[in-house]
């Protein structure tokens, strides 16, 4: 890249929200005004590198875009009217500039779009950030983030979100969403939920910044410094959070030495700022208090833990998330013993929310290990591995595990189970799939490193609870009698014995009505062999299974009826006018056959092969699929 191309790149990051901003006030569309910014970058990006850079680069920038978005209503039917209000609108002066820019964050933010909708086209109109920029923090691929901003500018625009600034309860309710997603934006840099790094520092970057500027042009807002703050203090640690190989280095392990000194001291004054502004304490005021206290410890040791664990006993008040009730309990573990953190912890480990969130076994790990639990804390750090999604954070969790002295295991673990009872030859492909999906999950809510002489009903209980406690009466039925099955496969034949059977209430299956049937019979283009399979279900009323296991064979066409497993099948005329159409000169093989013939890979049964042309018998899954995408109905309903 240039010097020039630097220079351009860096004054659009500082300028780019002031020029959106200032455009989207005169055309009212984020959208138009994006596009006509990127048209003045387009012109430095041609003109800078051969007439050099201007003296005043942002406000260059602003007259071309202003001139774009001049030229733009010119041609639009409002010509006059628009072209005469901002010939006489005087240049905006700075105060009005900054409140153009909050405006813009206010629409980026807004809670008609979705959380990750909101960091993108946050980061692209306030932070300047390229799609592939964004991309690439966010780990996502480019037209991913492209449709995410473009489907937030087309949705402001179907809501007709104003650009103004929201007054009295909703300005407090948006400013909440701003700060979320600056948060949000913060966090993900701060610590990865995956990929290779443990942090990715450009993300941390443009939150301080967008925070920094958000306490600029809203100096009374106690949030607003308190965010700061938080994010400020958690900054300065940054360099100490990992060691040579890239993994985490917890917070009392941490060289203190390390911090910056200089994002500490400016996140004292920010929260100095928050404390001046007054107010009750909300939710970042209280982390970045809780920031505070871990700074000022000079050692791990000095660390004021009964303070932090009042404050997050505030936090949990204004903010009862199980996230927070965690970060209590640990807090609570420090300053008044581990057993204590471990029935708190306990307390919240059945919350759905955290089934999946690795830092619960994590800290369970700790404390168990503190309390000499050696081979529980073994099993947590293993479960907390598995269901880490960043690299460092895996391979530590895993050494944790491995620091732990315990006993060699005598017996299989449930994961070895597992893997033995759904390598058996009697299971079919779709069974394995099914089984795999709830041992799979159980393992990771138990541990798959768990003896599996010690797994417990009550385990299972808890672990089904925290899964599927709100699931549907089916998919809990079907998931309580894969762990039956797993259990007396095991010898363990009370391991489902805490799993009562949920009572299904199946609604009743409505038939097609007859002008649905005749509109669906008189389409001209359905192909013969869906015509026929479809006459046969409507005018024989015989299960779809049935009808699909007919072979040749069975047919007696004079009769109009066949017979297969014991069961008669009879059918009508028009079935009758088909059928014959259908089978040609085959003499035997399946009635309705699939559409290719099978892969080597693949190969059915001899009985479930057409002799006459190879190809297979049309399966369940297939002929209900057929039917579906052409009426929106199943198969049963032709019944």
């Amino acid at each position: 890249m240039t010097d020039v191309h630097r220079t351009v790149d860096a004054v659009w990051k500082l300028e780019s929200a002031r020029i959106v901003a200032g455009l989207t006030r005169m055309v009212r569309d984020v959208g138009l005004a994006e596009e006509l910014a990127q048209d003045a970058l387009v012109a430095a990006l041609e003109q800078w590198p051969a007439a050099g850079v201007p003296d005043n680069p942002g406000a260059w920038l602003t007259a071309i875009a202003k001139r774009r978005a001049v030229d733009h209503l010119r041609r639009s039917e409002r010509l006059e009217r628009k072209h005469e209000l901002i010939a006489r609108e005087p240049e905006p002066d700075p105060e009005a500039r900054q409140d153009d820019v909050l405006r813009l964050m206010f629409i980026s933010c807004h809670p008609v779009l979705p959380t990750a909708a909101r960091a993108a086209l946050t980061l692209r109109l306030i932070g300047g950030l390229t799609t592939a920029e964004i991309a690439r923090a966010f780990l996502a691929t480019e037209p991913t983030i492209t449709g995410r901003i473009a489907g937030a500018k087309r949705t402001l625009a179907e809501e007709d979100v104003p650009f103004e600034l929201p007054e009295g309860p909703e300005l407090a309710e948006r400013l909440s969403s701003v700060l979320g997603v600056i948060y949000l934006i913060f966090n993900e840099g701060y610590s990865a939920t995956s990929g290779d790094d443990l942090m990715r520092p450009g993300l941390c970057l443009e939150a301080l910044r967008l925070g920094r500027l958000l306490a600029e042009l809203a100096p009374r807002e106690s949030e607003v410094h308190g965010l700061v703050a938080l994010m400020e203090i958690q900054q300065s640690r940054s360099a100490a959070r990992t060691d040579p190989a890239g993994e985490p280095v917890q917070l009392h392990e941490q060289n203190r030495g390390r911090w910056d000194q200089l994002l500490i001291r400016r996140g004292f004054t920010a929260m100095l700022r928050a404390r001046e502004v007054g107010g009750p304490p909300g939710r970042y005021m209280l982390q970045a208090a809780i920031a505070v206290c871990h700074a000022q410890a000079r050692t791990a040791q000095d660390t004021d833990w009964a303070r932090i664990a009042a404050l997050y006993e505030a936090l949990e008040r204004v903010l009862p998330t199980p996230v927070v009730r965690l970060n209590r309990a640990v807090a609570v573990g420090k300053a008044h013993g581990p057993q204590t953190g471990l029935d708190l912890v306990d307390a919240v480990a059945d919350d759905p929310a955290l089934r999946d969130y690795h830092l619960l076994p994590g800290v369970r790990g700790d404390l168990l290990r503190t309390l000499g639990r050696h081979a529980e804390a073994h099993s947590e750090f293993h479960r907390a591995a598995a269901l880490a999604c960043n690299e460092p954070e895996r391979a530590f969790l895993l050494r944790r595990a491995d620091e732990v002295p315990v006993a060699e295991a005598t017996g299989p673990t449930a994961g070895d189970a597992v893997r033995d009872f759904l390598g058996r030859d009697d299971l079919d492909t779709a069974t394995v799939r099914s089984y795999w999906q709830t041992l799979r999950r159980l393992c990771r809510i138990v541990g798959e490193r768990t003896p599996l002489a010690e797994l417990t009903a009550d385990q299972v209980t808890r672990a089904f609870t925290t899964a599927w406690g709100d699931a549907a009466a089916k998919t809990w039925n079907r998931h309580r009698s894969t762990v039956r099955s797993f259990g007396s496969w095991t010898d363990l034949d009370d391991l489902a014995a805490g799993l009562r059977r949920r009572a299904e209430t199946r609604p009743r299956t409505q038939s097609l009505d007859a002008p649905r049937l005749a509109a669906l019979w008189s389409r001209p283009d359905l192909p013969l062999r869906e015509r026929t399979l479809w006459r046969l279900l409507h005018e024989s009323g015989a299960a779809v299974t049935t009808v699909l296991s007919l072979d040749v064979e069975d047919l007696d066409l004079d009769d109009r009826r066949a017979q297969t497993a014991g069961t008669w099948v009879n059918w009508r005329a028009e079935t009758a006018r088909l059928l014959p159409l259908l089978l040609g000169d085959r003499p035997g093989g399946p009635v309705f056959l699939a559409d290719r013939r099978p892969g080597p890979g693949r190969m059915p049964a001899a009985a479930d092969l057409c002799p006459h042309t190879g190809r297979g018998r049309l399966s369940y899954e297939r002929a209900e699929h057929l039917f579906k995408t052409t009426t929106g109905f199943t198969l049963r309903q032709l019944r």
